[in-house]
């Protein structure tokens, strides 16, 4: 189950709504054209928040809110790479069971050197490729049903197996098994309520969830008994600490919660108001300058609600107040494949994109900002 799947989730959301309905203000968004990764994108700029931007205590006015913007346009995709269905190489594993769930690759992942990896845990590998979508060739995985990995600066690769073998294993770039973390233990009950893998610096952490990160050990491997939690995910700058959830999906209202990290005082809370239905988020990340990177799935081509969703909206957010600095609608995955993370947020700024078809997948950049 995807994070647009998971976050919609009764224990998620009863757990997150109070924060969004007791510290949100409205805002109106209107929706621009997004850009194709590689353009120039400008600085964001250091403003302090207006006042009527802070957060407030009082629910804001329905004349706050409003419909999606008439005539919002698809970012033109940038295709960094293309992969056929198979288990030869340049391929990427998909499984179709006549019982259970059908899987296609479950993670996109960013590596120290900037090269990307796809788990592609039906094969049992990590198909890499360079900074110009070339093939770097396939590493093996250390566990038997990765859904996650992530990368420290080390090389270090963390890769997730939530549900068979309960662990994290932390592979070193020359291949070899550095160690492995338990997956449950304090702040962890069940591998099924994980929903993200993060390493941070040499702090390797499990999301509960879509709220607080348990921190379970380092990338050398050392198991961490006391199992501390953070407040939400931490951004690459290393000031802040985020969150998002739904407040009312039906009236396509979320939130973004920002947390400074240094003393884990509140910075805001920030509620978008799309007038739309919203089926669920499937990204919040952060770039190096700390921008916020929102993906949510959604009805915002105005198709049937009981017909699947027609596109995925990017959302680029200001670091220190959370406003808007862009938008992009991405077409969307609407295949039943099981997946874990999908998007992911290069360093530079703009995202990876893996879509999917029945002919393969297609990784292709779109950026927001």
């Amino acid at each position: 189950m995807c994070f647009s799947e998971k976050v919609n989730r009764k224990r998620a959301v009863a757990a997150s709504l109070a924060l969004a309905i007791a510290g949100a203000g409205i805002l109106v968004l209107a929706l621009d054209q997004g850009h194709v990764s590689g353009e120039s994108a400008a600085r964001v700029p250091s403003t302090e928040a207006k006042e009527a931007d802070r957060p407030t205590r009082h629910p804001a006015p329905a004349s706050a809110r409003t419909e999606l913007a008439d005539g919002a346009v698809a970012a033109a995709p940038g295709l960094f790479a293309r992969a056929g269905w198979g288990a030869r190489p340049n391929q990427l594993g998909r499984h179709r069971p006549q019982e259970g769930n059908p899987e296609a690759p479950m993670s996109l992942a960013f590596d120290s050197r900037g090269n990307t990896v796809v788990l592609d845990q039906v094969n049992g590998r990590l198909a890499r490729y360079g900074k110009d979508g070339t093939p770097l060739g396939t590493l093996p995985v250390a566990v038997q049903a990765a859904q996650d990995v992530a990368f420290a600066s080390d090389g270090t690769a963390a890769e997730l197996d939530r549900l068979v073998d309960r662990t994290v294993a932390l592979v070193g770039p020359d291949g070899a098994l550095r160690g492995q973390l338990p997956v449950l233990g304090r702040g962890v009950a069940e591998g099924g309520g994980v929903t993200g893998l993060f390493v941070d610096g040499r702090d390797v952490y499990l999301e509960r969830e879509h709220g607080a990160l348990v921190r379970i050990g380092d990338t050398a491997g050392n198991a961490d008994a006391e199992r501390p939690e953070i407040p939400g995910r931490p951004t690459r700058d290393g000031l802040s600490f985020i969150t998002a959830g739904l407040a009312d999906a039906s009236a396509g209202r979320l939130y973004v919660a920002s947390i400074v990290r240094a003393t884990r005082e509140h910075r805001f809370t920030r509620e978008l108001g799309l007038g739309v239905a919203v089926r669920g988020l499937v990204l919040l990340d952060t770039d190096r300058a700390g921008v916020i990177y929102l993906g949510v799935l959604g009805d915002f081509a105005g198709g049937d609600p009981a017909v699947p969703p027609a596109a995925v909206l990017l959302l680029c957010l200001h670091p220190e107040d959370g406003h808007p600095l862009g938008n992009a609608t991405l077409p969307a995955n609407t295949s039943a494949d099981e997946t874990f993370r999908e998007l992911a947020v290069l360093d530079e700024g703009g995202v990876l994109y893996a879509l999917r078809s029945e002919d393969g997948v297609e990784l292709r950049r779109y950026d927001c900002r």
